[in-house]
């Protein structure tokens, strides 16, 4: 990934402040990512696209890490996304095997996905959450990647947003000293609770003043009126891109996604980085993905 520096708006890059109580102050507010050079994107594969046959409750799953990272090099894509869900241990040997194997096969890995939980109103366990972020850290860097993904969280009753939100910051602000050490970008993804629409996003990702932060942007988790818009508008803070075939409007079903339009839209902001495949939808996977894939290509030029 090309150097990041958080100094100067992208050039005709605006994105407005928030609803009544989510805005944050320009004195506050760190500021979208520059980049240098052209729009570069990089293809990857998300393993929770397999999140069936990778499924560790089964005994055994019908499919393993190993055998997913043969299948997207076969395919081939460029890089994997490994979730957190499918790692049967995080051994420094098994992780080692991983890396070794992608290494082998010519795939990257972009990075990891975690689930977190940083509005917990429990100390003890807000301090698990922190704690197991900042392993992952480790993990993904024993890995080679880039990128982890993480989520904000819901808030608890009888808790406020406010309180949680203010929780969640400070939380992401600690881990991000920890991944600042070892090289690693951690990425909020939009993902309900209190990252539910772009006005709650902003509000945390213009607060979290690091270096080491930015979002991943999923690219079909906004159920808003115009799911679009609000990708826009958190476009230019993205480091690491889950790409949806789906999008789901407000009050609607889910419908198949615009995929040329998230890809220009993505070019607007000059991104340059991953975008993993995270195939949702009810086809196959591996009948979808590879037909996916192609359009994907196709669209990149």
């Amino acid at each position: 990934m090309k150097s990041i520096n958080r100094r100067k708006f992208l050039a005709g890059a605006a994105v407005a402040a928030g609803a009544a109580g989510l805005t944050a102050t320009s004195a506050n507010a760190i500021e979208p990512i520059r980049r240098q050079g052209r729009s570069f994107i990089k293809l990857g594969l998300a393993a929770y696209s397999f999140r069936q046959v990778l499924n560790l409750t089964r005994k055994p799953p019908t499919m393993t890490l190993d055998g997913f990272i043969d299948l997207a090099a076969s395919m081939p894509f460029d890089a994997v996304e490994l979730t957190e869900y499918y790692f049967p241990e995080t051994s420094a040997r098994y992780l080692a095997g991983l890396k070794g194997r992608c290494t082998r096969l010519g795939l990257d890995v972009s990075g990891t996905a975690i689930r977190t939980d940083f509005c917990v109103n429990n100390a003890t366990r807000l301090k698990e959450e922190i704690d197991r972020c900042k392993r992952w850290v480790e993990h993904t860097s024993r890995l080679g990647g880039k990128t982890i993904r993480i989520f904000g969280g819901t808030v608890v009753k009888p808790d406020t947003e406010e309180r949680a939100r203010r929780q969640c910051i400070e939380s992401i602000q600690e881990c991000c000293e920890h991944a600042g050490q070892f090289g690693i970008y951690l990425a909020l993804e939009n993902h309900g609770g209190i990252t539910g629409t772009s006005e709650q996003m902003l509000a945390l990702v213009r607060a979290i003043k690091s270096d080491w932060f930015g979002v991943n942007l999923d690219t079909g988790n906004f159920r808003t009126k115009d799911p679009y818009a609000d990708l826009e508008r958190l476009a230019p803070y993205a480091v690491v891109v889950q790409m949806k075939t789906e999008i789901s409007r407000e009050g609607r079903k889910a419908e198949e996604a615009d995929l040329k339009r998230k890809f220009q839209m993505l070019r607007q902001v000059n991104y340059r980085g991953y975008v993993a495949l995270e195939y949702e939808a009810a086809e196959n996977a591996k009948v979808a993905v590879p037909r996916y894939l192609a359009t994907l290509r196709k669209l990149l030029g």
